[in-house]
């Protein structure tokens, strides 16, 4: 963890009231440095786009705009979350189940792309594109008949899902765009992306080779021009010490892939989510009891699952580190624990509320503070917020520049008519 993260967490705490202290803080120069990074291995015809299913933060979107190609939305209002930051940089529009509503949404903000699932969805924006002076540029999701994905926790492709068109109904779909779509809508490519978290890079980038073939085949045997083929994401974070996605391997293969190569007219996307911002998200909680239980040690923090729900969904213990805090007003002993195993829980009423089982500590206390590593991803929007009603937390910044105290003065420095993240340091708001 950055020093800076650690002493702006205690600065924060100590300056708290008597409450105890809950807080995000994303670390938002972390970004923008790794994203930097990443852009300057892709092959010169590759794009990075972000899936903002990974956090949807308007600060994050913000300091990602002036780096990524654009942004991949699942949901029209991801899509309105966009636009706030930005009206005119490219989005791609995807999702299984897009009603004609939503399709409509992304036609009137100007999506760059949609991602076409079923037939279905195909004819009802073929209706909707009725009238217009442009056509809708679509990608096809296809859901590839193989076996030779590589296995994570989360498959979207390969097997039965509700995610794509099969490729069998390929054909279906280029018959509806020719005989319905002309002039509506326009094919410009395919979009894959058959999973999730995956940790190997060169098992990642034969599957790309993988959907590149396809693409190339399908392209000659239907006479397509194929300009785009989407990769999706699915570039793995290891929570538990298994080895990290490996991304200059990976991209030292995309850039000697031969199916790219014969290629070269075709533009390579990529649209990961929370591989550019898991490793910059920190969620600290203040532990308020400590408990032995049969034998066990239990740290109660302030917060939980119901802020963090990541470790629960995913069944894995999140990193953390414990940072020492001397606030101790009260006139009774302060609980503590030394060289101990103890299991990290919130505060909410179901077994089901922990955040790390059996971690060994050199020292625990009440009043410490636990930082949650690798929490910049899938943690606050993926939970129940408002199960028992207790408060969410504080959000944190960690820019460059100045240091603004509160949400009122974020928003004083914003500039009108924009949502630059340019002028730095660490902002708050609470969350809505």
């Amino acid at each position: 963890m950055k020093d800076t993260v650690k002493e702006r967490l205690v600065k924060l705490q100590a300056a708290s009231l008597e409450e105890p202290f809950c807080a995000y803080l994303y670390d938002l120069e972390g970004i923008q440095a790794q994203v930097q990074a990443m852009l300057s291995r892709l092959p010169e015809r590759a794009g990075l786009f972000y899936a903002i299913k990974a956090n949807p933060d308007l600060r994050i979107i913000e300091a990602l705009l002036p780096y990524v190609a654009g942004f991949e939305v699942a949901s029209a209002g991801e899509l309105l979350k966009v636009r706030e930051v930005s009206a005119s940089v490219p989005v791609l529009f995807g999702g299984p189940g897009k009603t004609a509503a939503e399709l409509a949404t992304a036609l009137r903000h100007n999506v760059a792309y949609i991602h076409v699932e079923s037939l279905l969805e195909l004819r009802r924006l073929i209706q909707l594109a009725e009238g217009r002076s442009e056509p809708v540029r679509i990608l096809l999701r296809m859901n590839l008949r193989t076996s030779t994905l590589p296995e994570t926790g989360i498959t979207m492709g390969g097997r039965p899902t509700p995610f794509g068109l099969d490729e069998d109904l390929l054909e279906a779909a280029l018959t509806i765009l020719r005989e319905e779509g002309r002039g509506r809508v326009h094919f410009s490519g395919f979009h894959f992306h058959s999973l999730s978290n995956n940790l190997n890079a060169r098992l990642h980038a034969e599957m790309i080779e993988f959907y590149l073939r396809k693409a190339a085949m399908w392209s000659e045997r239907y006479g397509l021009k194929l300009e785009i083929v989407n990769a999706g994401g699915g570039f793995g974070i290891s929570y538990e010490g298994a080895p990290p996605f490996d991304w200059w391997a990976f991209t030292e293969l995309i850039g000697a892939s031969e199916a790219l190569k014969e290629l070269p007219g075709t533009k390579l996307w990529f649209e990961p989510g929370r591989y550019l911002v898991a490793n910059h998200g920190y969620y600290a909680a203040e532990v308020i009891d400590l408990k032995s239980s049969h034998d066990q040690y239990f740290a109660v923090l302030r917060g939980g699952t119901h802020h963090h729900r990541l470790p629960a969904s995913w069944g894995h213990n999140q990193p953390f580190e414990v940072l020492p805090a001397e606030r101790w007003s009260h006139p009774f002993p302060r609980p503590e624990i030394r060289q101990e195993k103890v299991t990290l829980v919130g505060e909410l009423c179901t077994p089901k509320d922990r955040m790390h089982a059996n971690a060994a500590v050199e020292r625990l206390r009440v009043g410490d503070i636990v930082v949650f590593q690798q929490s910049g991803a899938y943690c606050w929007t993926i939970s129940h917020h408002d199960f028992l009603s207790h408060p969410h937390p504080q959000f944190y910044y960690l820019t460059e520049g100045n240091d603004y105290g509160d949400r009122n003065q974020v928003n004083q420095h914003r500039p009108q008519g924009c949502s630059s993240a340019s002028n730095g340091g660490f902002a708050e708001h609470a969350a809505k």
